[in-house]
C-alpha cells in the first residue's frame, strides 16, 4: 500500500456532517467500532471508524449528540458497508436506531472462499491479502477514556484503512472465480433482526447444561433466565452480575422457594440473597407450574446413536469431496451443525439454500432419500444416482 492517508478524529456534529456528506455518492464504506461491554449489559459505544479512499476518521460518540448524519450514511442503500466479523458493531447499530445497515459485505465470511481460513482474523485477513503485518499493542486500552493517544487513533484508524483495501483486493478476486453472488444468503442472515433481540423468554436457550434438567425444572429455568435477562436489562449490568449460569442451573434444580432454602444454593453470591432473594422465590413458584418448552430443542445437544454418527461422517465426507473440487474450505460449505440440521429440521438447512444448495445440499439430500450411493473406485469416491 501507498502512505497511509490521514486521519481525523471528529467530535463535533458539524464536522460529522461536514464529513458524512463528503462520503454521500461513496460505493462502499469501511466500518468498525470500538466498544466495553464488561461492566454493562449493553456495549458502551465508544468509538467508530469510517474509511473510503482517502477519506479516514475516527468518530467520537460519546462527545457528538447529534448522530443522525451518521445514520443517514450508514443506512444509504446505495452504499455497500464493509465490516470484519461485524456482528458484534451490527448489535450497536441496532441497538441505537433499531435497523441495520443494509446492504454489507462483512470479509470474514467472504474469505474462505477464495481458500482462506474460516474465521480468519483481521489481522490475518490483512497479511494474506496485503502483506502487511498490523500491530496489537492497543488490543486492551479502554476507549472510553479520553483523551485518545494519537497512537491509539493511528490504531483504530488501522482498522478500516486495511479493511478498504482488503476488501476491494477479496472482491476482485471472487468476481474473478465467479463466487460474489454467493455470499448473498450469509449477509441476509446476518441482517436478520432476530440476532439481535434476544428475547427474555428464550434466554434459557443460551445455559449450558440444561439436558440434565427435568420438565418442572425445565419451566423454572425458562422463568428465572427470563427474569435475570429482564433485570440486567434495566440495570444495564452483565447477566452473571445478577446470578450466574451455574446457580440459575442449581435454582431451577432444586428449586428453593423460602429465604432459608436460598442459602443453600452454591454460587449465589450474599450480596445476590439480599437483592433479589423475594424475586427469585415469586419467580421459581410462577415458573415450576407453566408448561415446560418443548425438549426437541435440548434433545440436540444429546449424544447421537452410532448409526447416526456413521451417517454423519458419511455426509461429511460428500461435503468435503465437493468442497476440494471446487478449491474451498469445506467448514464455510457445511460444519458438524450444518450436517445435522439437514438431519433434524431440513426444512430450515441453509444446504438446501444458495450456493450451497447447488454445489453439495441437493446431492446430500438424495443421499439420505436413497436416490444415490456412494462408490469407491480407483482410490476416489464418486457419486452414483440412480436413473
Amino acid at each position: 500500500m501507498n502512505a497511509q492517508p490521514h486521519t481525523v478524529f471528529i467530535d463535533s456534529t458539524a464536522h460529522l456532517r461536514e464529513f458524512c456528506a463528503a462520503l454521500q455518492d461513496a460505493d462502499w464504506l469501511a466500518v468498525d467500532t470500538e466498544f466495553l461491554r464488561e461492566k454493562t449489559y449493553y456495549p458502551k459505544f465508544c468509538l467508530l471508524q469510517i474509511a473510503c479512499g482517502p477519506q479516514v476518521a475516527c468518530i467520537d460518540p460519546l462527545s457528538i449528540d447529534d448522530l443522525e448524519p451518521l445514520a443517514a450514511l450508514l443506512f444509504d442503500p446505495a452504499i455497500t458497508k464493509v465490516f470484519h466479523a461485524g456482528r458484534q458493531d451490527l448489535e450497536i447499530f441496532y441497538q441505537i436506531w433499531n435497523k441495520l445497515p443494509a446492504p454489507i459485505f462483512d470479509t470474514q465470511i467472504a474469505a474462505p472462499l477464495i481458500g482462506l481460513a474460516e474465521q480468519i482474523s483481521y489481522a490475518g485477513l490483512v497479511a494474506e491479502i496485503l502483506g502487511v503485518s498490523l500491530g496489537k499493542s492497543h488490543t486492551r486500552t479502554d476507549w472510553s477514556l479520553r483523551p485518545l493517544s494519537e497512537a491509539q487513533l493511528r490504531y483504530a484508524a488501522d482498522d478500516v484503512i486495511y479493511l478498504g483495501a482488503a476488501y476491494q483486493a477479496l472482491r476482485g478476486k471472487l468476481e474473478a472465480l465467479g463466487r460474489l453472488d454467493w455470499l448473498e444468503d450469509d449477509f441476509t442472515a446476518l441482517l436478520n433482526p432476530e440476532l439481535y433481540d434476544n428475547p427474555p423468554e428464550l434466554a434459557w436457550q443460551r445455559i449450558g447444561g440444561v439436558q440434565t434438567l427435568k420438565s418442572r425444572q425445565l419451566a423454572a429455568l425458562r422463568a428465572l433466565a427470563a427474569w435475570r435477562e429482564t433485570t440486567a436489562r434495566e440495570q444495564d449490568i452483565p447477566r452473571n452480575w445478577v446470578v450466574r449460569d451455574e446457580a440459575l442451573l442449581d435454582l431451577a434444580r432444586l428449586s428453593p422457594t423460602t429465604p432459608e432454602e436460598l442459602k443453600r444454593i452454591r454460587g449465589l453470591e450474599e450480596r445476590a440473597l439480599k437483592r433479589y432473594g423475594t424475586a427469585l422465590c415469586k419467580t421459581i413458584l410462577a415458573g415450576r407450574d407453566q408448561t415446560p418448552p418443548t425438549l426437541e430443542w435440548k434433545a440436540r445437544s444429546a449424544r447421537r446413536p452410532p448409526e447416526q454418527e456413521a451417517l454423519l461422517d458419511l455426509l461429511n465426507a460428500v461435503v468435503r469431496l465437493r468442497a476440494a473440487q471446487h478449491t474451498l474450505n469445506p467448514a464455510i460449505l457445511a460444519g458438524r451443525k450444518d450436517l445435522e440440521q439437514l438431519l433434524d429440521e431440513p426444512q430450515e438447512s441453509r444446504l438446501l439454500k444458495g450456493w450451497r444448495k447447488t454445489m453439495a445440499g441437493e446431492e446430500l439430500a438424495a443421499l439420505l432419500q436413497g436416490e444415490c450411493q456412494i462408490n469407491v473406485s480407483d482410490g476416489q469416491l464418486h457419486i452414483q444416482h440412480y436413473a
